[in-house]
């Protein structure tokens, strides 16, 4: 009768056999985390698409200001990333979260029944504040969590992260058809946000009920897993300190954590390279709307790319997140997931019109999101390795927030680029994410699938 093999052994057989049950079980807090995403982007995604053309045709805004109110949501939400993510540091993430949703229905219901610019301006100031609070909180959680598994298992954090990226895509592939079916029933843009406003009560409530009152990221300070033959410089370092995860504490005492991750060289140009992507991804509400409008008629074909996209995320987030992340290294799929992000704009201008006049905006749709699928797990996954575990929900705070600066600083300029010539535009568009790749080729590789035993340090 064959023994089982002893809890220390780690041989090939057993790792093989553990991966792939650990990385389709998550732990229960794992997947609270999970849910959440995909509620969040359900209601959020149930008005968005929609709110450029309501202020264009409903209410009669000039492109460029569309672009300036898109790009303040934008900036509002993930230029203010860094306070969510200070004060998920400062008292844990069930508080932030809890304050965010409530925001958010504030936002969505004062949206529903503002006419005025103003008004306008000050209902998605705080729809995205209310983001800025409870993502950075799930976010770094998630990060953490995806930490602890790869640290566990010797399964690569993008496993967990393409998870949560996938139940994100698929409330955003819900949200849309969401929202479409309430316009073509004649609810309109209002029962849109009424709608989305009452997905986020049940978030709520169900967040009160279910998150836990203690701060698991304490907790496992408290009682951390190590893992020292993975990182032995670390295991010095912890060795030194005389307390286990001791580096978090001890590395530079004194130090601001908000000085230490703003003067972190290869944080920052992380940061760069992520912001051209998010610059990018925001012409998903400015330029596609317009596309599809121009190319149609109207805008009710609007959601159904929406769907598109997150079904593509969907259906193959995971598959290509595990090839990716046992073949190329993060830097690479950052780099690689940008480029295509810039094919995809430069694809609108030379695909032909098709059935419909729907196949340049369904080239841009399918591009940016594969594109997508590649960069964003390898982004988030290169966060823990650049900066220290408490710093973790200030620096994915910051990585949103420096992104927000630049979608807000860059929207005007996007919204006036809807009247340039269309090659014009798409050129310009496709340049950005072409930028942000030469960035990230700077960056560490980071620890790919073939060097797990490695960890890339920031300079």
């Amino acid at each position: 009768m064959t023994r089982p093999a002893p809890a220390h052994a780690g041989t090939p057989a057993k790792e093989k056999r553990r991966r792939p049950r650990l990385a389709s079980a998550p732990t229960p807090y794992l997947r609270l985390l999970t849910a959440t995403q995909f509620a969040f982007n359900t209601g959020f995604y149930a008005v968005l698409p929609y709110l450029a053309t309501h202020l264009g045709s409903g209410l009669g805004m000039a492109g460029w200001l569309i672009g300036l109110v898109l790009g303040l949501r934008t900036f509002s939400q993930q230029g203010l990333f860094v306070v969510g993510g200070a004060l998920t540091d400062r008292y844990g993430p069930r508080p932030v979260v809890l304050a965010g949703c409530a925001l958010r229905i504030a936002g969505f219901g004062w949206l529903a029944f503002a006419g005025s610019t103003a008004t306008v301006i000050a209902a998605v100031l705080l729809i995205g504040f209310a983001a800025a609070l409870f993502s950075p909180a799930v976010e770094s959680e998630a990060a953490r969590e995806a930490v602890r598994h790869e640290r566990d298992t010797g399964a690569p954090r993008a496993h967990v992260l393409a998870l949560f990226s996938a139940a994100g895509q698929a409330g955003a592939f819900i949200g849309p058809l969401l929202g479409s079916l309430l316009l073509l029933l004649g609810g309109g843009f209002r029962a849109a946000c009424l709608a989305g406003a009452a997905v986020f009560v049940g978030v709520l409530a169900g967040h009160a009920r279910l998150m836990p009152r203690a701060d698991p990221v304490r907790d496992r300070a408290a009682h951390p897993v190590r893992n020292r033959a993975a990182d032995p410089v670390r295991e010095r370092e912890q060795d030194d300190a005389q307390a286990p995860d001791a580096i978090t504490r001890t590395a530079q005492p004194g130090r601001s954590p908000w000085r230490a991750v703003f003067t972190n060289r290869a944080f920052l140009l992380l940061c760069l390279a992520y912001s051209s992507y998010l610059v990018a991804y925001n012409q998903l509400y400015l330029s596609l709307p317009v596309e599809v409008e121009r190319a149609t008629g109207s805008g009710a074909a609007l959601g159904w790319l929406f769907a598109l996209s997150s079904l593509l995320v969907v259906v193959a987030q995971l598959p290509l997140t595990r090839w990716s992340a046992h073949r190329i290294a993060p830097r690479t799929a950052l780099v690689t997931g940008l480029v295509i992000v810039a094919a995809g704009f430069a694809a609108v201008p030379l695909t032909p019109a098709g059935p419909g006049g729907l196949l340049p905006g369904t080239a841009l749709v399918v591009l940016l999101t594969l594109g997508q699928m590649l960069l964003v797990p390898a982004a988030r996954g290169l966060v823990p390795d650049l900066v220290e575990d408490r710093q973790l929900g200030l620096a994915t705070g910051a990585l949103s927030s420096v992104s927000g600066i630049a979608v807000l600083a860059g929207s005007a300029a996007t919204g006036a680029l809807l009247d340039a010539p269309a090659p014009v535009r798409w050129t310009v568009l496709a340049a950005v994410p072409l930028a942000g790749a030469a960035l990230a080729f700077t960056l560490p590789a980071g620890r790919g699938g073939k060097e797990r035993g490695t960890r890339a340090v920031a300079g």
